[in-house]
């Protein structure tokens, strides 16, 4: 993207055909190296934004892969067949990953499609910008909870059993987890304990050989931000950074392959990457 977008909206949890414009998604350039040949991933989130950039840049890796998704079946149907173009299985998971149930549920289900699992993203968020803490229900600061953090955990605990060694977890967090956002508050605070997750578990699993490492994206323009910013955020959206405007996906994505591909990152375990336009940060 060399802008920021036009002002516009759409009801949650949005769809990538109504933004305007459409974001770069599809790794349309991207060539793969067999980086993650006969590797079985699991992608939260894996319909649209960052989630499909990922899971065709796995695929174009040699990776099959099942994506966990709410229910935007569209996009989620179209992120099936880029994985299938590029000659890798695909399994579509649709449900609520705020469920207990369903969290462990994805994992079995790709187990037994794919036969295995190696490579675990979880990815899945939600947001809803506030203009302050009285603003906050305790069921939006729940539901963010259940959606950003809880499902991790619940994922990676259900996951555990069928990773080996060598396999690796990658974990969406933001920005605004490592500096906070004033409207963001529930979303920040859930990235922030993502960080935290990922480091305290990159030092438990370090001894079975499994890594674990998070990327921390900057804006990127995904079907989240018309879904659930007001216009005329969406309108300056990304304009703060140094590079004055989002990422598209498909600038995210080569790291989460960076992270997952052993050949690539065997020494990383614990670390959070942050693409953020040029934003520096202290410590």
């Amino acid at each position: 993207m060399s802008q920021t977008p036009p002002a516009q909206n759409q009801p949650y949890p949005g769809r990538t055909g109504e933004m305007a414009p459409e974001p770069r998604d599809e790794m349309r350039d991207y060539v793969g190296r067999d980086l993650l040949h006969g590797k079985k991933a699991l992608i939260t989130g894996g319909d649209s934004g960052i989630g499909r950039a990922v899971a065709v840049a796995f695929a174009k890796e040699g990776a099959d892969v099942a994506i966990a998704y709410l229910s935007e079946h569209e996009d989620a149907a179209h992120t099936g067949k880029l994985i299938e173009a590029a000659g890798r299985r695909c399994v579509l998971l649709p449900g609520d990953l705020a469920d207990r149930e369903h969290c462990a549920s994805v994992v079995e289900q790709t187990v037994a499609e794919l036969g295995g699992l190696d490579v675990l993203v979880n990815n899945v968020a939600y947001q809803a910008p506030v203009d302050g803490l009285e603003e906050l229900t305790d069921e939006q600061w729940e539901h963010t909870f259940a959606v950003n953090i809880h499902s991790y955990f619940r994922v990676m605990k259900a996951a555990l059993p069928h990773l080996r060694e060598g396999s690796a977890i990658i974990n969406t967090s933001s920005i605004n987890g490592l500096r906070g956002n004033k409207t963001l508050i529930d979303y920040s605070a859930t990235k922030g304990a993502i960080n935290a997750f990922t480091y305290s578990m990159a030092q438990n699993l370090v001894d079975r050989g499994i890594r674990i490492n998070a990327v921390a994206p900057g804006p990127v323009w995904t079907p989240l931000i018309p879904a659930t910013m007001p216009e005329e955020k969406v309108d300056s959206f990304g304009g703060n950074v140094p590079m004055g405007r989002p990422a598209d996906p498909d600038e995210i994505a080569p790291s989460y392959v960076f992270f997952a591909s052993g050949r690539m990152s065997s020494y990383y375990t614990g670390e959070v990457l942050a693409p953020i336009g040029g934003e520096t940060l202290p410590g």
